[in-house]
């Protein structure tokens, strides 16, 4: 597993009890809305929405908000009008970034962005510079509960899965973004909660980062993904599992 998937789970369980669940309430809001507004209302023939409504309704955010969420983006509703913007840059350590906001107001943003960057140890990259570097993977996380690793591997091999890994009390399933719908709903079908299910951008290499500039990536991920449009940071970096767990978070 890379360094920041090991940042990503790490961050999960410390999120659950924590002040960011705001934070993530207003991340899926956003995400309903234009997810809505580019694809439409109908989830039959939106993936994006369909996923965002399954985030949603995983966090226990309440129909009510989901449903105003969705009638802002079709315009049944009066709202702000949100556009998907994404960033690329280096981190500390040559540490390739991608920052993917949902924005109200793209000047503000992009010079917002761009000064937590600069202010921690980063710069801001051209288009398409780090984007080469990262590919498209589905990822599904189900508690491993009574099912043996050869039953939840049958399962979701034969609905398309690329690979599947034990990780503590859970399985992470990963998919190529054509089988993630296919492999989600196989596992539904067989009653196995879902605990996440997203589509994120993987790295195709790592770069290894240690002592204090492994503490300023982190502390640039950290301000990064505080931001209020940011929906997702990736990042390439490997740091030790250790140094992860320790970062205030």
């Amino acid at each position: 597993m890379s360094g920041h998937s090991k940042w990503a789970t790490i961050k999960r369980k410390k999120a659950v009890t924590d002040s960011r669940r705001g934070k993530m309430f207003t991340q899926i809001i956003k995400e309903i809305t234009i997810a809505a507004k580019s694809g439409g209302g109908d989830l039959s023939g939106n993936p994006r929405l369909r996923l965002a409504i399954d985030k949603a309704k995983s966090s226990n955010m309440p129909s009510d908000n989901i449903k105003r969420a969705i009638m802002k983006g079709t315009g049944e509703l009066p709202g702000v009008s949100y556009e998907d913007v994404m960033y690329e840059g280096y981190g500390p350590g040559g540490v390739a970034l991608i920052i993917e906001s949902v924005t109200d107001n793209k000047n503000r943003t992009v010079s917002e962005i761009r000064h937590l960057l600069e202010r921690h140890g980063g710069k801001f990259g051209a288009t398409g510079s780090v984007a080469w570097m990262f590919h498209k993977k589905g990822t599904i996380r189900v508690p491993r509960g009574t099912l043996t690793e050869d039953d939840m591997l049958a399962i979701v091999l034969d609905a398309g899965a690329d690979d599947l890994r034990v990780d503590g009390d859970s399985f992470e399933i990963t998919t190529s973004p054509e089988a993630f719908e296919a492999v989600k709903k196989a596992i539904e079908e067989k009653k196995i909660p879902v605990e996440e299910a997203e589509i994120h951008k993987i790295p195709e290499n790592t770069v290894k980062v240690e002592g204090p500039e492994a503490e300023k990536v982190l502390k640039l991920m950290e301000v990064l993904e505080e931001h209020d449009d940011t929906q997702h940071v990736y990042a390439n970096f490997d740091i030790d599992e250790k140094v992860l767990a320790n970062f205030n978070v």
